[in-house]
């Protein structure tokens, strides 16, 4: 849920191409034709260069967004990178470090004081950033890891090491990194599990149940544990990792990922079933009483768990087959489908009440780009080429990067999401990468 504006979809009916089943490994031959197949596709050029377009106009969230997200921008950094001055992301990633605040924690976002023009009970200031206001949704807990992978990205692309040592108020950004790793373990870590907590909300999804608003942690909220906080933070640690090998810190950071993968699996993953469990309730569930919520696949999250390293090819190759058949059996156009089956109508409250809406099975490019992405870093050419299809095809068709999709592919929310342009533009440049070496 975005906390500024409340977007209506626009009523198209669209047509996508359909979703091949997985194919037996290829030989040498057939991975050549794939690969000059996907070269001299005028449709992932197109959109490539569409997205570029988008992401070339600022770093905020999408048409209708005045604000800079860092789940957002994070998703879109490399191409930004590619389009626009490097120095003006390194300026938006320090203004994020800017807007931190005194117990460590990151804001989800920032916009200029003149822009905060919607209704928000509980905005975020900081003495670093005084023309700033900042904003969080608390039932989340992937800022901080959102903003160490965008920092991560920026300086595996830019070499910019030096933007570590910039000082904000008398703190290195070293040393805000870790205050923000200090906060999640403070504030979101369960000892028991050993494994980040944040509110129950859909998949990766910011907005909770039986709250009208839905974003901010109250007495309504649920403590719920998933699998997509704590891929972040891996993700997140790694890129740490890499970026910062010989830190002072880098043998704990090693050990604290060792210990989150260990228990992400232990806890979290459904060997018998070959799937992500939704949640664990440390506390109270806020589920109806008979409901199986572990008949649910979180698509978004299990592609991030993929991302984590968290599954093994084969177990990489059993959960897109489920997405797929979650995709027929829900009528929705692309492997985007958030989760499936949804949350049954009336959970949530507002427009998520229905299923099929917004992130109760919305189809999200957003995060079906991002496992796309996973496909091919796995050796999936030709199931992720398949099944990127839709998700270009609709693109094609409406000129545009919508944020999400309903029944019938009909688009919604931001007409320019840079989100799922910047994940398209990634998945593209991936195939493309893995065809031009093919295809020498």
């Amino acid at each position: 849920m975005r906390r500024n504006l409340t977007f209506f979809g626009l009523t198209f009916i669209l047509f996508s191409s359909g979703l091949s089943a997985q194919q037996k490994i290829p030989s040498k031959g057939d991975q050549l034709k794939l690969a000059q197949t996907i070269l001299a596709d005028p449709k992932l050029k197109y959109v490539d260069s569409l997205a570029r377009q988008v992401i070339k106009e600022g770093f905020n969230a999408g048409s209708g967004y005045s604000q800079i997200w860092a789940r957002d921008l994070n998703t879109f950094i490399e191409t930004a990178l590619e389009e626009r001055p490097a120095a003006d992301v390194r300026g938006a990633i320090l203004l994020f470090f800017q807007m931190q605040q005194p117990n460590g924690e990151m804001v989800d976002g920032y916009v200029l004081k003149k822009d905060f023009t919607w209704h928000d009970d509980t905005p975020y200031y900081s003495k670093n950033a005084p023309d700033h206001v900042g904003f969080k949704n608390t039932v989340e807990t992937d800022q901080e890891t959102s903003l160490i992978q965008l920092l991560g990205k920026y300086i595996q692309k830019t070499k910019d090491y030096g933007i570590l040592d910039e000082s904000i108020g008398g703190l290195s950004v070293k040393e805000r990194i870790q205050l923000m790793l200090d906060y999640l373990r403070r504030e979101r870590f369960n000892t028991t599990y050993g494994l980040l907590w944040g509110a129950m909300t859909a998949d990766w999804g910011d907005v909770q149940p039986h709250d009208d608003f839905g974003c901010d942690w109250n007495a309504l909220s649920n403590e719920a544990i998933d699998i997509y906080d704590n891929a972040m933070l891996i993700i997140a640690l790694q890129n740490l990792i890499e970026i910062q090998p010989n830190g002072a810190k880098a043998a704990d950071w090693k050990k604290f990922k060792k210990e989150l993968e260990t228990n992400s699996r232990r806890y979290l993953w459904d060997q018998k079933k070959q799937k992500f469990i939704p949640h664990i309730y440390p506390q109270h569930s806020p589920l109806p009483k008979g409901f199986d919520e572990n008949q649910i696949h979180y698509h978004g999250g299990t592609a991030i768990a993929i991302e984590a390293g968290l599954l093994k090819r084969n177990e990489i190759k059993t959960v897109n087959r489920q997405m797929l058949e979650n995709v027929r059996l829900s009528g929705m156009p692309s492997i985007g489908l958030t989760l499936y089956p949804t949350y049954p109508a009336g959970f949530f409250k507002g427009w998520m009440a229905e299923p099929y809406h917004y992130q109760n099975g919305g189809d999200w490019t957003w995060f079906g780009g991002r496992m796309i992405q996973q496909l091919v870093r796995n050796g999936f050419y030709q199931e992720a080429y398949d099944e990127l299809g839709p998700m270009i095809d609709r693109v094609v068709k409406n000129k545009g990067f919508y944020e999400w999709y309903g029944k019938n592919d009909v688009p919604s929310g931001s007409g320019k999401f840079k989100g799922s342009a910047g994940v398209l533009s990634k998945a593209i440049a991936l195939l493309h990468q893995w065809a031009s070496e093919t295809a020498k």
